[in-house]
């Protein structure tokens, strides 16, 4: 196979795969941010402490998620997909049913302690609220690890749908569930808030067994297929099951701490902000509770949709590159990494820029009108530029076995965090923990991209005109849409939330359209979508 057929191959197989997770992703995030409309008003006064205690709850929740599934999702994916391709699928059925018997295990484990800690005064920080959260959130880490992991193995066979249908599942049950509690307890018992948040988080629970279900039909319907992929006769290789355990122990430790960066990142303005902006201005608990809320919850809620994007990428390009590297297949590698790194520029760009064009709609429109917020939104859109950078960056680190590299970048890159945190708080107040985690993950990605550079020698040339193309169209679009949003506010108020929703729908609009045009019309989706790239100019009638 040539080496231009070998990118067709490589850019169809990160197509199709990221078209599956990012489906996924984008509508269970969609999903996890309009459930925020009925939630926030039926809290009323509440809302804004019941957004920091959620919060809170979340960023020691997806702590013990990582520690329970013990990267093994990521590990399981890279190494089926290692083994498959060997053509050793007998060796990745046994590797699958170990991950499955260490999945029920590290969640009854991790269960029980986040339970047992809960009530422990260095966990709550001072906030009795978050007890009953934790609790509550507990439960999940129960199934959790077997729900994660079960998508690893699909991942692993490059199976995408089941993963992508399974995430749509969890979020739609979860939010059905947190809906109903929270009307119940706040509109019809007249109940406390923090029951409501607690019922809330519980309904990550029911979330989990609905995924598990979904799951387990997926792996009924293709079993025969993943007990001996192809027409190719499985060789017999013996490899113990303490042998299979030991290695996805090896491979999924770093994956633990790697795949916590962002959240570690969280923890640390969770534990460090309430403490350092006393020292910066004179500010009362609820005030720094409502700061903590606008970027750690608020403005968080809705750029992590962005961020999904960049996390199909990385989920496809994790099995990709293994195969490769089991294969020795350099140039395979290169070509996957660039593939990569220009589907990241043509997707998050326009993403990042459209968010901060319509800033003051969307956020009114999910949490009501607030300045601060608004502005706290439109510096967080930027951030998920390197957030999102990372986030793909360190899965192709993972997918090539440069783990403990990886490694040693984010403990730079914590470091660094932990340095300038008070500076950029000082400087900033509030949005000084997003200006401080946006330089450390910026430092990371550039010695990221220095060590792909050095191993593969990416052809930067090449990649140079289309990504100033990227560039240049999202700030066309930029433009049009933030003046039609200016103009649209002269006759319709930004303020209100129905009139809100009303002028984002047509921002969104204008903005697809003009970078979708712009992208097509200039064949630059061609470097990209390849032959797809022709069927959507026919579809729009695009020369």
């Amino acid at each position: 196979m040539s080496e231009g057929q070998q990118k067709d191959t490589a850019r169809s197989k990160m197509l199709n795969g990221s078209a599956w997770m990012t489906a996924g992703n984008i509508t269970s995030r969609i999903l996890g941010a309009i459930y925020i409309i009925p939630w926030v008003t039926w809290l009323g006064a509440y809302s804004d402490e019941a957004n920091a205690l959620y919060a809170q709850g979340y960023n020691i929740y997806s702590l013990f998620i990582t520690i329970s599934t013990a990267g093994i999702p990521s590990a399981i994916s890279k190494l089926v997909a290692h083994y498959n391709g060997l053509n050793e699928y007998g060796v990745s059925q046994k590797l699958n049913r170990s991950a499955l018997y260490m999945a029920l295990a590290s969640g009854v484990i991790c269960g029980t302690v986040m339970m047992y800690i809960a009530s422990w005064p260095i966990v709550y920080n001072g906030d009795t609220n978050l007890i009953p959260v934790l609790r509550s959130l507990a439960w999940a880490i129960f199934i959790i690890p077997l729900m994660a992991i079960s998508r690893g193995i699909f991942q692993g066979y490059s199976m995408m749908a089941p993963s992508a249908i399974s995430q749509f599942v969890e979020q739609l049950l979860r939010v059905i569930y947190m809906l109903g509690a929270t009307y119940l307890i706040m509109k019809i018992q007249k109940g406390n808030w923090v029951s409501a948040v607690s019922q809330s988080t519980f309904a990550a629970f029911i979330g989990a067994i609905g995924a598990c279900i979904v799951l387990f039909l997926a792996w009924l319907k293709y079993r025969g297929g993943m007990q001996g992929s192809g027409t190719i006769k499985q060789p017999v290789k013996e490899v113990s099951t303490t042998e299979l355990i030991l290695k996805i122990v090896y491979q999924s430790i770093p994956f633990i701490i790697i795949e916590s960066g962002i959240n570690l990142f969280q923890l640390v303005d969770q534990y460090s902000f309430k403490r350092m902006m006393p020292l910066v201005g004179h500010f009362t608990k609820y005030q720094i509770d409502v700061l903590y809320a606008l970027f750690a919850f608020n403005a968080n809620k809705l750029y992590m949709i962005i961020i999904a994007l960049a996390n199909a990428l990385a989920v496809t390009a994790i099995p990709l590159l293994a195969m490769a590297r089991a294969k020795n297949d350099h140039a395979g590698m290169r070509n996957q990494i660039e593939n990569v790194l220009m589907l990241f520029y043509f997707v998050m760009i326009p993403a990042v820029l459209g968010l901060y064009a319509v800033a003051q709609q969307i956020y009114t429109v999910f949490y009501r009108y607030n300045h601060a917020g608004v502005i706290v939104l439109e510096f967080a859109a930027f951030m998920a530029i390197p957030l999102g950078l990372y986030t793909v960056a360190a899965a192709m680190m993972q997918g090539i076995s440069e783990n403990r590299r990886m490694m040693k970048y984010l403990g730079i890159g914590l470091v660094i965090k932990l340095l300038i945190q008070f500076p950029c708080i000082w400087l900033a107040q509030g949005l000084g923990p997003l200006l401080a985690t946006g330089i450390a993950m910026m430092i990371i990605n550039c010695l990221i991209i220095r060590s792909f550079n050095r191993e593969f020698r990416l052809n930067f040339e090449q990649m140079a005109l289309p990504t100033n193309q990227i560039l240049a169209y999202s700030l066309v679009m930029l433009v049009v849409t933030k003046g039609i949003m200016l103009l649209l506010g002269l006759f319709i108020s930004p303020y209100g939330r129905y009139t809100a929703f009303i002028t984002l729908i047509i921002g969104v609009f204008v903005g697809a359209g003009v970078y979708g045009y712009l992208a097509l019309h200039f064949r630059l989706a061609d470097k990209l979508l390849g032959t797809k790239a022709q069927g959507l100019r026919q579809i729009f009638h695009i020369s």
